[in-house]
């Protein structure tokens, strides 16, 4: 079980924050003096419960606000003079971004206990909040994710050509830039080309560049997009797409490392690596005459590939939780967060535009939603039927389990400290003790 810990901003009242010290021997409280300090310290560790001692009132309100909504994933408790919540803007800051405030004079007892009932309020939703802190864009921790970040780290130390097959929307394109910031190359540009996006009549030029006088209104030099990618990495993303009389051009460029701008008569060698992506089969395009089976091979050295969502269902929460507090400054300051309905919804749906479709679904949500959680609805998601519901009942239920469990290990087996770690009565413990037949 993780220790309680807290955030302290207290910008000038040292002497409370040694006095809540002495009243919460149990707690890690890391104090900073100002926001800027708070930002790095929630950077570098994973905070549940955040203390504002003076903040609110004492610095502009439109920067307390802004680090708020920045970090509103923090369960955030206010101390101030009393006179300050009269303000309407203060009051509505009051009301959008914290679990609960206290005004001075200081009832440190008070304060305690809320704390402590925020902090066991955090811990029931935090299997929902996993992604925070990920070290990685590839997010996830399910058997699929482990293996994909396994042989990304693999295949980043070595200079071949990689092939990534995955469906649309599954993040081919985050997989390729993860094996570039692992490789020697990192320092190097990565450029990425959509062989899709390009009209047929300028992928030449675009991918090779051209000599001044090449065409009409070629009026100087331009480097193509191969060229660009000197030293570093060149993504050519939905390989598949290219048209058949280019594929034997790029075939020589993987082969020899040498372009011919078009227009020109000589030979450039260019230094890079190159990765490609898919997410047609290439080898059934080669059976059926569509791409060049000897690009493939030269393409296909080390081969990865992206799991869909569907893989994925473990981390469909953590993904969910991710983008709603990377997209936070679309949502009202009221909203926050998912409902148990909407993440059961989540969990039920079948994902067809993979992290694609996930991200749309939630920043929608996040503009659309009225309440103070997002529901189905928001999401434009049906509920489970009932199979799919039991178990995930099931699954709430064993998670409620644990953190009861743990709860009363972190506080000696005592139901009343463990109750008022939760933030529940003392006759809704034994409630649920009871439910779960469990013994104290």
């Amino acid at each position: 079980m993780s220790p309680k810990r807290l955030l302290c901003i207290s910008p000038d009242d040292l002497g409370a924050v040694e006095v809540l010290r002495a009243e919460m021997p149990d707690w890690q409280i890391h104090t900073v003096r100002s926001l800027d300090e708070a930002r790095s310290a929630l950077r570098q560790d994973a905070y549940l419960v955040g203390l504002l001692m003076q903040v609110i009132g004492a610095r502009p309100h439109l920067e307390v606000e802004r680090f708020l909504r920045q970090h509103s994933h923090v369960q955030w408790v206010g101390v101030f003079r009393a006179e300050i919540i009269k303000a309407p803007a203060w009051r509505d800051l009051a009301a959008d971004y914290l679990c609960d405030h206290h005004t001075l004079p200081l009832d440190f007892r008070r304060l305690v206990h809320t704390l402590g009932h925020v902090l066991g309020h955090a811990l029931l939703r935090r299997p929902r909040a996993r992604a925070l802190g990920a070290p990685s864009a590839l997010i996830g921790s399910c058997d699929a994710m482990l293996r994909l970040r396994s042989q990304v780290e693999r295949v980043a130390k070595v200079d071949a050509p990689v092939l990534i097959w995955g469906e649309s929307g599954s993040g081919k394109e985050l997989t390729a830039q993860a094996i570039h910031r692992q490789s020697l190359r990192a320092t190097g540009p990565m450029v990425p080309i959509n062989c899709g996006a390009i009209a047929p009549n300028l992928i030449h030029s675009e991918l090779f560049g051209y000599q001044r006088g090449a065409f009409t209104g070629a009026a100087r030099d331009k480097v193509g997009l191969i060229e660009s990618a000197n030293g570093g990495t060149l993504f050519l993303d939905e390989i598949g797409d290219l048209p058949k009389d280019l594929q034997a051009n790029l075939l020589r460029f993987v082969q020899d490392k040498t372009i011919i701008r078009l227009g020109a008569t000589r030979a450039i060698e260019v230094d890079v690596r190159v990765m490609s992506a898919s997410h047609v089969n290439l080898q059934q395009a080669v059976a059926r005459g569509d791409f060049r089976e000897d690009l493939y091979y030269r393409l296909s050295v080390l081969p990865v590939t992206v799991p869909s969502l569907r893989e994925r269902r473990e981390d469909l929460v953590e993904l969910a939780e991710h983008f709603f507090h990377l997209y936070a400054a679309d949502k009202s300051p009221r909203l926050k967060g998912f409902s148990s309905r909407a993440i059961e919804a989540i969990a039920a749906h079948e994902w067809p535009g993979n992290v694609r479709e996930l991200i749309n679904r939630v920043r929608r949500a996040m503009v659309m939603a009225d309440g103070k959680w997002i529901e189905p609805d928001d999401l434009d998601l049906a509920m489970p039927s009932a199979p799919i519901q039991a178990m995930l009942d099931d699954a709430r239920c064993s998670s409620e389990r644990l953190a009861i469990r743990a709860c009363l290990d972190r506080t000696g087996q005592n139901v009343s400290r463990a109750a008022r770690d939760l933030g529940v009565s003392r006759t809704t413990m034994y409630r649920l003790l009871a439910k779960h037949g469990m013994r104290s």
